[in-house]
């Protein structure tokens, strides 16, 4: 179909949202205001907020809070029936890429994606349950190593999969070139705390 045919499709939509358009100009910018508006009104809409946001930058801070938010619950309910929780899983991945050399508990808590006040419990928790192992130092018996075990390495490797799977499934919204561009906006993000 050509140019006046577009037009008029168009033309048909932005009447269908309301609008009276008598240039193709400004039937484009009636369209995507229009489009625009209402992914603005999504968060909005799932936090059920009436106000309209104080600012853009407050949207932003609660768009990531709130995806945040989703993505760890998600992960929570998938780690369940292996009876860990998503912080004792970055644990363990933090433990199996420091080998055998092993890592203290602030070592440990500087590498943690989120922030726990009570990493030594958290490490107690895993020792129970025989997924690491901990040992004083010989020398300063203040310096305790954390060390991944077998049955810790195992039920990472039970969870590869699945994980894989956890992050495909919300990012499959973006193609590559968006997700190495929303990489580095959250990179500059942080970057300015």
């Amino acid at each position: 179909m050509g140019r006046a045919g577009s037009g008029a499709r168009l033309r048909e939509g932005a009447l269908a949202f309301g609008y009276r358009v008598r240039s193709p100009a400004r039937l484009t910018i009636c369209v995507i205001t229009h489009i625009m508006d209402r992914m603005v009104r999504q968060l909005r809409d799932e936090i059920r907020q009436t106000k309209p946001f104080a600012s853009l930058e407050q949207e932003v801070v609660l768009s990531l809070g709130r995806t945040w938010a989703l993505l760890d619950h998600a992960f929570a309910e998938a780690l369940k029936p292996y009876g860990i929780t998503p912080t004792q899983y970055n644990v363990l991945r933090i433990l199996r890429g420091a080998g055998e050399a092993g890592l203290c508990r602030a070592e440990i808590t500087e590498r943690m994606l989120t922030r726990v006040p009570d990493v030594t419990r958290l490490l107690d928790r895993l020792e129970a349950v025989g997924l690491i192992t901990r040992e004083r130092d010989a020398v300063d018996r203040r310096y305790v190593t954390a060390r991944i075990t077998e049955k810790g390495l195992a039920l990472l490797e039970e969870l590869e999969e699945l994980v894989l799977e956890m992050h495909r499934g919300p990012c499959s919204a973006l193609d590559p070139s968006e997700q190495r561009a929303l990489i580095d906006m959250l990179a500059r993000i942080r970057a300015a705390l």
